[in-house]
């Protein structure tokens, strides 16, 4: 059971830290009958059973109304009384004593600016607290402490301040529409401006241009360099020599013999011998 409710106060920190902005050490705010059931239960340091139950340091605070409340008690409070002592006191603005729920309620206004937990055994100064935004109450039940979930209507004042500031209101679309329009008005005096000079700038070089053409004309001097262009010239003499005719001397020889009727022949025949001579000497002898 105490890991469930470890996790259940964690969660229910975690949505006050996140919604309405408390932050560590936590400031509670005790009234005498919280006060009077810590000692009758022996719930002692409260310091560390209050920093147990949020799992985060705490500081504990009371008012002065609650103190003299404490003290018409009688002696059955006296040890309550000596306990609201040694705790620090927060400041209330009225002048004169009132009585504890009225003291706390005017200590907590109207969204808990000071960012305070509630710790009381009052049923009925809880269920007002109930309807007040931000507002995490304590109540003591015999030895623990129970932290209570936040009510509806703190869930529902939750949901409407987040469409609210997701929405626009008046006075920022009006503030947007004027710093459009500024801003608009600026771009076009910009972009006029621009074209003008860049107007100017041209301007200024045609007229550098045209300076410049009538003082090369005064001197002499060519806008523009002009070379030579450069013609085809008749072909290299060494390079054009006629073609030689590779032509058989053998064919050229013989050609002329038959023109000429000489005696030439056009190739040298072989002397045969014949072998038949040597076998008839052989024979003779």
């Amino acid at each position: 059971m105490r890991v469930k409710r470890q996790k259940r106060h964690r969660k229910i920190v975690r949505f006050y830290t996140a919604c309405f902005g408390f932050r560590q050490p936590y400031k509670v705010l005790c009234d005498g009958t919280f006060v009077h059931h810590l000692i009758e239960n022996r719930i002692i340091p409260a310091d560390n059973a209050l920093s147990n139950a949020l799992a985060a340091p705490v500081k504990l605070f009371t008012t002065k109304c609650v103190i003299d409340e404490l003290k018409r008690l009688g002696q059955s409070h006296s040890e309550a009384v000596e306990a609201a002592y040694k705790v620090a006191i927060a400041r209330c603005e009225h002048e004169k004593l009132k009585s504890a729920d009225a003291c706390l309620m005017e200590v907590i206004g109207e969204k808990n600016p000071e960012h305070f937990f509630v710790a009381t055994q009052d049923v009925d100064l809880r269920k007002k607290l109930q309807e007040v935004p931000g507002v995490p109450l304590i109540f003591g039940l015999r030895n623990a402490l129970l932290l209570e979930p936040p009510s509806s209507f703190q869930r529902k004042f939750v949901k409407t301040s987040e469409e609210a500031r997701s929405c626009m209101t008046k006075s920022e679309f009006k503030k947007l529409k004027k710093s459009t329009k500024n801003i608009l008005e600026t771009k076009e005096i910009g972009d006029s401006s621009n074209k003008n000079e860049e107007l100017e700038n041209q301007k200024l070089e045609m007229q550098a241009d045209k300076k410049t053409h009538y003082a090369r004309k005064g001197m002499g001097v060519k806008d523009r360099p002009q070379f030579k262009r450069k013609r085809a010239k008749a072909p290299n003499p060494l390079s054009c020599k006629k073609k030689k005719n590779h032509e058989n001397p053998s064919t050229s020889s013989g050609k002329e013999g038959k023109d000429g009727n000489a005696t030439l022949r056009s190739r040298n025949r072989k002397r045969k011998r014949s072998r038949g001579a040597k076998n008839l000497a052989v024979t003779e002898s």
